[in-house]
């Protein structure tokens, strides 16, 4: 393996870890369960990406044949993750929203997300 791909291999690796870096800070540091939402969805989600995509990579180099668990891992990951913050977000909303302070949606019909909450 040259020296060049060594360093884009490097780069892949610290820019994921700075992604994860990034998203575990905003879990700890951002107020409401809304907004911690988006950092491990988001940040981490690319970080660990970065990483499966440099260990791919670097096993290509390396052996000459390609691996199908980091494709799996990241396909699984990146199925999961939306997933899972849809479902928060929307548990998130059953919990804490007020129906009463919501504007109306100008269609005669409720709020898709809310037909499932009792009227308060």
């Amino acid at each position: 393996m040259t020296l060049a791909l060594e360093i884009i291999l490097a780069a892949l690796l610290v820019l994921g870890g700075l992604f994860g870096l990034i998203g575990s800070y905003g879990l700890i540091r951002l107020q409401d369960g809304m907004q911690r939402l988006h950092a491990p969805t988001k940040a981490s989600t690319i970080g660990v990406g970065t990483a499966l995509i440099a260990a791919a990579l670097g096993k290509v180099l390396i052996t000459g044949t390609g691996s199908a668990q980091e494709v799996l891992v990241a396909l699984f990951l990146f199925l999961t993750a939306p997933l899972s913050a849809l479902y928060l977000a929307k548990t998130h909303i059953f919990l804490n929203l007020d129906r009463r302070t919501l504007p109306d949606t100008g269609t005669g019909t409720s709020w898709a997300t809310l037909d499932d909450l009792p009227r308060t």
